[in-house]
């Protein structure tokens, strides 16, 4: 059961290496397109349908017709990655139960993005978990847990295709173990220390907007980070005249410069080479950037066609 590119990696871990996937659960296909004239399929869909692979699309996953197919396929066991929370009437169906993989080491980072929040939090490291669904939201008892590394350089997009690819792989040894008999779930709350417990919910875009005034400079590159390649953190540039022009951030690093005494959300550039903006405490290097309508450029290619003299971010 899954959805996205990162559900993808661990179907084609499970037909390549033989195991018997006798049924894939995915949303259903997604209007695109101007009029919405277009379905597209999701990458799990994709996947299963170029391998002879059954495929549910249920729009409510209390639906009866929907669970009279999901009990045909008769499977013994259901892996779910990057999926909808499930009823208790789905999880419950297989006679080895249901196990979700969890990018993020449980109980840190309930919720629907552990990757994009571990990262804007600063963290460096993260994981991955493999736990028995019940009732709740990632609460069930966990299987197995690896840690992975986030690199000062890393974004959440580098930190996801590394989670996906080990991710996959313990998949594979969570399913051995359920195999054999030999799997030991654990209650979570065996796992708390005297850390506080960090959330991860979906994030929107008002949860993307710098706030100039409230952040300092480590906080704002971070944020940047933990946002790209999507959704993507962004600001306003304000023009003297009061037009305004959206600016999505893709790279930043931290100046080196001392604490300025502009105003934050104040930008500075020598119109060529360099852009950045003030925060309280130093400044923020923009490097990687995107105007609405356009595609994403270096800073050198965006300030050829664009002049912020006496503009602030807000």
């Amino acid at each position: 059961m899954g959805t996205p590119d990162f559900a993808v990696e661990t179907l084609r871990r499970l037909v390549e290496e033989g195991y018997n996937v006798v049924g894939v659960v995915t949303m259903p296909d997604k209007a695109i397109g101007r009029h919405h004239e277009i379905l597209q399929s999701s990458p799990v869909k994709q996947y299963a349908t170029n391998h002879g692979i059954p495929v549910l699309q249920p729009e409510k996953l209390k639906d009866e017709s929907f669970l009279d197919q999901l009990s045909a396929l008769k499977a013994d066991l259901q892996v779910v990655v990057a999926f909808r929370m499930l009823p208790e009437v789905v999880w419950s169906m297989p006679p080895l139960g249901t196990f979700n993989l969890h990018a993020a080491l449980l109980p840190q980072y309930r919720g629907a993005a552990p990757i994009n929040w571990a990262v804007i939090h600063g963290d460096k490291e993260t994981g991955i978990t493999t736990f028995f669904l019940d009732h709740d939201i990632d609460t069930g008892r966990i299987i197995l847990q690896q840690r992975v590394p986030i690199l000062d350089t890393d974004n959440a997009g580098d930190v996801h295709d590394k989670l996906m690819v080990d991710g996959a792989s313990l998949v594979m040894q969570t399913i051995d173990l359920i195999a054999e008999g030999k799997a030991k779930a654990i209650p979570q709350d065996q796992f708390l220390t005297n850390e506080p417990l960090r959330h991860a919910p979906k994030i929107f875009r008002d949860n993307c907007h710098l706030q100039w005034k409230d952040l300092t400079t480590l906080q704002a590159h971070n944020m940047v980070r933990g946002l790209s390649p999507y959704p993507a953190a962004w600001t306003d540039i304000v023009y003297p005249d009061g037009k305004r022009c959206t600016l999505k951030i893709y790279r930043t690093s931290c100046s080196q410069q001392k604490a300025p005494a502009a105003e934050p959300g104040t930008i500075q550039t020598d119109g060529k080479t360099y852009l950045q903006i003030a925060l309280s405490d130093g400044w923020l290097q923009l490097e990687e950037l995107q105007i609405a309508g356009k595609k994403r450029m270096s800073v050198a290619d965006f300030l050829r066609g664009c002049h912020l003299e006496g503009c602030h971010a807000e």
